[in-house]
């Protein structure tokens, strides 16, 4: 059961209202997580601002991806992980090993996503205050400077998705099932 109430549109704010719709229009169907933040609807707001601004970066839809799926894992959202999962294996065409690999925190195959996966791991466990050598092992595999406050750009996102989620737990979408995560890690104030 989840801590907060899942919105429709029609019980929403009129200022959420029509973002909702929007979203279930272009889903296909309305991502519980989008319900959860119609409570807030500048929050809603901010969620869907910064996923189009993302969504813009200089950073590959699967290296995009490997950011979220690592950001989840780390942050135990289990929705997410489903979630980013879902557009991994379906948008980016990432392989089912690679996603898993990400999923559990492993380096993927792809040298590429692994610096990613691993510099997004080092953004969130320094709080941004990355070490040299992390820094200077993200520009050897290829990428620049923008690339790097890209990956703070997508951890970002990912900690408003992730925060929310774990605060509201809501339950996941029948759309996302197949892309069921288990592996919340428990921290240890828990």
């Amino acid at each position: 059961m989840p801590r907060l109430p899942l919105l429709t549109p029609s019980e929403a704010s009129p200022e959420a209202r029509e973002r909702l719709l929007a979203a279930e229009q272009a889903n296909g169907f309305l991502p519980n997580l989008l319900r959860v933040l119609a409570h807030a609807p500048a929050a809603l707001e901010a969620y869907q601002t910064l996923s189009a601004i993302n969504a813009r970066a200089g950073l590959t839809l699967a290296e995009r991806e490997a950011v979220q799926i690592t950001a989840a894992a780390i942050h135990g959202c289990g929705f997410c992980v489903a979630g980013h999962s879902a557009i991994a294996t379906k948008k980016a065409g990432l392989a089912a090993e690679t996603v898993e690999a990400l999923r559990s925190l492993a380096p993927p195959p792809d040298a590429r996503l692994a610096a990613v996966a691993d510099f997004t791991a080092a953004v969130i466990r320094s709080r941004g205050r990355v070490p040299d050598a992390e820094l200077a092992a993200f520009r050897a595999a290829g990428f620049s400077d923008a690339a790097a406050l890209e990956v703070v750009l997508g951890v970002a996102l990912a900690t408003l998705c992730n925060f929310a989620n774990n605060l509201a737990d809501p339950p996941l979408n029948a759309e996302l099932e197949p892309f069921r995560w288990a592996g919340a890690p428990r921290l240890a104030a828990e």
